[in-house]
Formats: C-alpha cells, structure tokens, sequence
C-alpha cells in the first residue's frame, strides 16, 4: 500500500500533539472570566448583585469603512479606574479588585496604585467591605485579602516592593474553588468579615 502525503502527515501531526500533556484545569478560563461567572451565579439565586465596573473611555477618533459599520480608532481612559468590581451583599456594600499572577511566591504590587488604595480607603472608612482577590495560576490558589492587610503593606513603600504570599497567607483567607460558583467569596465574606451573620 502507498502512503499519500496527507495520511504521512496526519501520522505526524497525531504524534506532536500527544507530547504535551493536556491540562483540563479551568479549561482555559480567565480568572476575570471565573468571577463574572460567580457573580452571575450569585445573582440568578438571589445571594448578592455585584457586577463589573465598565472602565470609562472618550472617543477620539472613529473610522466609517462601510454606512453600516463604526470602528472606533483612537480612544483614552476618560480617568483612573478605582477598583474592579462593586455591588451589594445582604444590604452591605462591596468593592474589591481582582489580580493575578504566574509567580508562585509573591503578588507584584506594581499591579495596584495609590488611586486605588485611596479608594480601598475610602470604602473602609465608610463601613464598606473592601477587599482583593488575589489569583496565583500556576499554584492553582486563589486569596481574599481584606483591603486593611493590603492597605497596610502598601503603605509600606508605597507599593514598591512585592507582597510575599506567606504576608497573603497570613492576613487573608484561601478561596475554596468549587465547581459553582468558580469563585466562591462570599463563602468567606460570610463567615469570616460578617461573622456568619
């Protein structure tokens, strides 16, 4: 029998594919992508409405190839985000940043800047609850850090140094992640910053 060219390359193709391994973890899911999904989830049932903050942009320049369609060519962040997300939880306001990492000892805080610890400030100040998701991919952990701890170690230096995972170990709370919601922190915020209230 002639092997054609094409069944020689699919032989081929075949074998690179299974050299390496497939990893099934979150099927390719963003972190961001697993807390709207959560929040989505907490929403349909109920527990808590919180949504992500649109980030406000201006407009400069918008290019018409065709009547029908708009392409918007140049544009800028109309001001500074505060933090990601916001919304409300058994009638107490909640505000929190998402961040994740690939380094598997420490957050880099060069993510996070003075606009948004003010902000975190404020939130605290007036009874909010504040606080960071903190996503490490490669360990497959995921933090609830209040907004004090980081606050804290922010101050520090003003954000100039990272924040060793031992310090997030320490002063926040590991995420259970389960299959619904992805991320379940309202578990935490329940339990440890309401007090099971």
């Amino acid at each position: 029998m002639v092997n054609y060219p094409h069944k020689v390359a699919k032989k081929t193709l075949v074998s690179t594919q299974r050299k390496h391994p497939v990893d099934f973890a979150n099927r390719g899911m963003t972190f961001e992508k697993m807390i709207n999904e959560s929040n989505q989830y907490y929403l349909s049932r109920g527990l808590a409405v919180i949504h992500k903050k649109p980030t406000p942009i201006q407009i400069v320049k918008v290019d018409y190839p065709r009547r029908s369609r708009a392409k918007i060519v140049e544009a800028y962040f109309r001001q500074a985000s505060t933090t990601d997300y916001s919304g409300v939880y058994k009638g107490r306001y909640i505000d929190f940043e998402a961040k994740e990492t690939q380094q598997k000892q420490s957050m880099p805080m060069k993510n996070f800047h003075q606009h948004q610890i003010d902000h975190m400030e404020a939130v605290v100040q007036q009874g909010g609850i504040c606080f960071v998701l903190l996503h490490f991919a490669k360990l497959s952990e995921t933090y609830l850090l209040p907004a004090p701890a980081l606050i804290h170690y922010y101050n520090i230096d003003h954000g100039n140094k990272s924040m060793p995972l031992s310090y997030i170990q320490e002063h926040g709370f590991l995420v259970d992640e389960n299959r619904l919601p992805s991320v379940p922190y309202l578990d935490i915020i329940e339990q440890k910053l309401l007090g099971g209230i």
